[in-house]
């Protein structure tokens, strides 16, 4: 049996279920059927679903629209995840189901970050306007 180390590329297998399961959830999270208080009237967003190489478990990596009570709505989803998982089952057609796992996603805030980064005086000036070059001198 091959060895899987930590920072291997995901499978084309892993990437196709993770993307069917993404849908899936976001399907079922749509329909609003979760009784979660912490989940009532939030719209969330599954950016992500990542598949362990064995199928068997997937961390969906998810956002409140408008990033509003983040740590509850993982909650409330880490409560529901047993109801989700028999949801995901009916909806993708897989030997297991695998648990699930929710996780925020962060890609929004790092974006965020580099963005104001990018756009401090001190950085803007140091750029330049884009497509120019420095004067050289000719002497």
């Amino acid at each position: 049996m091959p060895k899987h180390h930590r920072n291997q590329e995901p499978s084309q297998r892993q990437l196709r279920v993770g993307e069917e399961l993404r849908h899936a959830l976001a399907r079922v999270l749509q329909r609003g059927e979760l009784r979660d208080p912490a989940l009532k009237d939030v719209a969330v967003t599954v950016t992500e679903v990542r598949v362990s190489p064995d199928l068997k478990n997937a961390t969906a990596y998810v956002m409140p629209l408008g990033g509003q009570h983040r740590a509850e709505v993982i909650a409330g989803l880490e409560r529901s995840a047993g109801y989700l998982r028999s949801q995901l089952a009916r909806e993708v057609p897989l030997r297991f189901s695998p648990t699930l796992a929710f996780a925020l996603d962060t890609s929004f805030d790092h974006a965020h970050r580099i963005n104001e980064l990018l756009h401090r005086p001190e950085v803007e000036r140091d750029l330049g306007p884009a497509g120019e070059e420095e004067p050289e001198d000719e002497g």
